[in-house]
């Protein structure tokens, strides 16, 4: 299962009105881990960029002046999402702003929802938390997600911090980041009481023998033949 985390920063709030993308930032998941196989540029959008807009991601025209333009990038972005599920907060907003790049283009990409499946989670944070609010930032502090780095948006930095809310939302894997720790190193054993009681062992009989190997038979079919429980030989009939 091979899913994209998009975020797009722009230099507005409409592309009607001749606004464009400056900055496409994508984290690559396969079966709900992190590969590593980003998708990451600042474009230059051959146009000013809104005041209101430089505030909210920090982002000036000086610094977009030598960066490639939407048209060098466009083929390998769609190569990129083409045929994966995109999951975008509030997804009308970026596939609206990445149709009209490639219809400026004249290309034949430009309806995205026709090359990829296209999850909102905006849409599913309102169905799970109606009347609260839902932006990016209130879910991580719903999801006790820790995005202190985000002191302005950032395409790439959004794509990630929405990996963890996304995660958490469909399955509650708390961290998307985080390195597995080890048991072994926080275990610290309890000093054994050598005065205990011995504990009773009752074995199971013939009929709860049977039963239970039935029950690993019945899981060992529904997961495809896996069981990890499937450890013992079956007694004989």
């Amino acid at each position: 299962m091979r899913q994209i985390i998009l975020d797009t920063e722009t230099t507005g709030l409409e592309p009607k009105q001749g606004h464009r993308i400056i900055e496409v930032g994508c984290v690559e998941l396969i079966n709900r881990r992190l590969t590593g196989n980003n998708f990451h540029y600042y474009l230059n959008p051959q146009r000013e960029i809104d005041e209101g807009a430089v505030e909210v991601h920090g982002l000036t025209t000086e610094f977009l002046a030598d960066k490639p333009l939407y048209e060098e990038i466009a083929e390998e972005l769609f190569n990129y999402l083409e045929g994966a599920e995109v999951v975008i907060h509030n997804a009308a907003f970026d596939v609206g702003f990445i149709n009209h790049e490639y219809r400026l283009m004249g290309s034949s990409h430009a309806d995205m929802g026709s090359w990829c499946e296209i999850t909102d989670s905006l849409h599913m944070a309102r169905k799970m938390f109606p009347g609260q609010r839902n932006s990016l930032d209130a879910l991580c502090k719903r999801y006790e997600i820790d995005n202190s780095q985000r002191t302005l948006h950032g395409a790439l930095l959004d794509a990630e911090i929405l990996a963890d809310v996304y995660l958490m939302m469909t399955g509650g894997q708390k961290s998307l980041f985080e390195e597995e720790h080890s048991t072994a190193a926080a275990f610290k054993p309890k000093a054994f009481d050598v005065n205990r009681p011995s504990l009773p062992v009752i074995k199971a009989n013939d009929y709860e023998l049977k039963d239970h190997f039935q029950r690993i038979e019945a899981i060992k079919k529904a997961s495809g033949g896996e069981c990890v429980w499937d450890r013992v030989d079956q007694p004989a009939e």
